[in-house]
């Protein structure tokens, strides 16, 4: 018997070749994949190098994504907008081989926010451009307020660091080195800047040369008959799956506690609406503009909302230029979602988080039972220690936290965990002790974080620093003091965020989830204690052995079993499970 695949259909009736677009993208994929890892081994910057907080990406010759690597996915906001600046302000016929041009600003140039700036750099194939090379890497400062550059109390993007326009910052292969003064310069961490922007330049070389091969290789008139097959397949296949659900308007709404500047909580509100094969994704009702850095700009809920569509509808779907055709997205004007000139957008991450849950939640009566899950943590909880070492060079030690993701249908939500649009790794505890006068005293899960259910919410993590210099500055970014995550069809809501100085001492004292510098002694601590995710339907429906399993592991507390399943069942659990459980703790580590 012989085994046969089904090609795709274009729309005129004619077959796609789906092994060849297979090849292809993946060759593109490879090509980014390359980039990554020279740009993680190349650069100097732990927010870099460690966590690898940065993206790479190539487009076509018309600044269409090809392939970006698998890395930050709101990163993709600012390598789209990097690409349109620079085709809306150069001509590409003016352009040179060995050209290079830079950018950062979410008003001048399409970015997110200003600690993230973009490398742009076309490929040429005999005197022509056929593509671009673009890489984004975080920095850990870029000049403004406070060291690191974001401050969930930033009023206007004034405050956050230098912002730039897309130019040009190298030429016919020259880098131009004032500019690179200029913006070295204006960090606290000169050096350290000036090297992983040289880094970026590089990696680009080295991701067109790479592509140009791949071009010449295949022969320019296949390779751009593959890049429409490419983006007209995964249009195509996008709007099948839109075209799939049933038509219809459904709305979910998820909340910050404030804004960054006091006061009221802010709801995000996300509804879809769903007809044919297209989507529209709307924040009509959302709050108004924050005070604080919270702002989201466009780009950012652009890369916000095409990963949930594609998270959602089509996890496999290739990540190019073809996603974006079914889906358009509205936000009114002046609202959090949609910020008016110069609002701060430093903290934009954490709204993202939001914005992403509540178009998850969105999808909930639109996706079968089996594919449905409860809210996330829906957060980017994020601190900042800045000081001296003792040799008296300055450092700044950023880090972002993750939580609990949301419990599924079918098993318990992750344990500490990104969720959504960030991705990024922890810094590992011998790199912070060796680079910086700090000493991580814990690290581990929070017990109890995660929402009670049939199926659990994962945990969030719990971390504590000590000072080990007097003057230490810390700032922290984080939400969900007052909103925990949300459960589904009847499970339970996740865990919540403290903030505490000094933990366990007679000068213990609760901070606010936002806070700019606060100068720490030496030997005093931080202790940052993350959300968990929501739970999946009932309690009741929880299994024995699950109980017996949390009990076991100390995930979970007796007292909170108890509570959540009832003492019956935690004692059925333990008779089950014995001789396993000898002894359930009784209070969180």
């Amino acid at each position: 018997m012989t085994n046969t695949v089904q090609q795709p259909i274009r729309e005129d009736g004619s077959h796609y070749d789906a092994i060849a677009m297979e090849v292809f993208s993946n060759r593109m994929l490879s090509i980014t994949e390359s980039m990554a890892i020279h740009m993680m081994r190349s650069s100097f910057a732990a927010q870099i190098k460690e966590r690898r907080d940065f993206s790479v990406g190539i487009f076509d010759a018309s600044g269409r994504l090809l392939s970006q690597g698998t890395h930050i996915p709101i990163h993709l906001g600012s390598l789209l907008g990097g690409m349109e600046a620079l085709l809306e302000r150069y001509r590409v016929a003016d352009l040179v081989e060995g050209d290079a041009f830079i950018c950062n600003d979410p008003y001048l140039a399409g970015g997110t926010h200003l600690p993230d700036i973009s490398v742009v750099t076309p490929i040429f194939i005999e005197g022509k451009v056929v593509a671009f090379a673009a890489n984004i890497g975080h920095h850990t400062d870029v000049g403004g307020s406070v060291p690191g550059s974001i401050s969930p109390e930033s009023r206007s993007i004034f405050e956050e660091g230098l912002r730039i326009p897309i130019m040009r910052i190298s030429r016919a292969g020259v880098v131009d080195e004032d500019l690179l003064n200029l913006i070295s310069q204006n960090s606290r961490l000169t050096k350290e800047r000036r090297l992983d922007l040289k880094v970026q330049i590089a990696v680009n070389i080295r991701g067109g040369n790479e592509t140009r091969a791949l071009f010449l290789r295949m022969g320019i008139d296949r390779a751009q008959a593959a890049i429409e097959d490419v983006l007209s397949y995964t249009a195509a296949r996008l709007r099948r799956r839109v075209a799939a659900l049933p038509a219809g308007k459904h709305s979910f709404t998820t909340w910050l506690d404030d804004d960054g500047g006091g006061g009221a909580a802010v709801p995000i509100v996300a509804s879809i609406t769903l007809g044919g094969d297209t989507l529209h994704i709307d924040f009509e009702g959302t709050g108004p503009q924050a005070k604080g850095a919270f702002n989201v700009p466009r780009n950012a809920l652009r890369a916000t909302v095409y990963y949930c569509v594609k998270a959602l509808l089509d996890p496999d779907l290739m990540a190019n230029s073809g996603m974006f055709t079914a889906v358009t997205i509205s936000a009114p004007r002046g609202s959090i979602a949609n910020p008016d000139f110069p609002a701060a957008c430093g903290v934009r991450s954490n709204t993202c988080q939001k914005i992403a849950g509540a178009v998850f939640g969105a999808f909930r009566e639109v996706l079968p039972i089996d594919r449905r899950i409860a809210s996330s943590c829906d957060l980017l909880p994020s601190f900042s220690f800045s000081g001296s070492r003792p040799d008296g060079s300055f450092y700044v030690c950023q880090e972002t936290i993750g939580g609990g993701s949301g419990a599924r249908f079918d098993s318990d939500g992750m344990d500490a965990v990104h969720v959504h649009v960030t991705n990024s790794l922890n810094l590992p505890t011998e790199v912070m002790e060796n680079e910086f006068p700090l000493l991580c005293e814990e690290y581990g899960l929070a017990v109890d974080s995660g929402g009670a259910g049939r199926h659990r919410g994962g945990l969030g993590i719990v971390r504590q620093v000590r000072a080990l210099q007097d003057g230490t500055i810390f700032s922290a970014r984080s939400d969900a003091y007052i909103h925990g995550a949300e459960g589904i069809n009847g499970g339970g809501t996740g865990g919540l965020t403290s903030l505490i100085r000094n933990a366990g001492r007679k000068d213990e004292e609760e901070l606010p989830s936002k806070v700019a510098h606060v100068e720490l002694k030496a030997g005093e601590s931080i202790r940052v204690h993350t959300p968990g995710g929501g739970g999946f339907g009932s309690c009741g429906d929880r299994p024995l052995e699950k109980i017996a399993r949390d009990l076991r592991n100390g995930t979970v507390t007796r007292s909170a079993a108890e509570r959540d399943y009832g003492a019956d069942r935690v004692q059925a659990a333990l008779r089950a499970s014995a001789p396993s459980v000898m002894k359930a703790p009784n209070a969180a580590a």
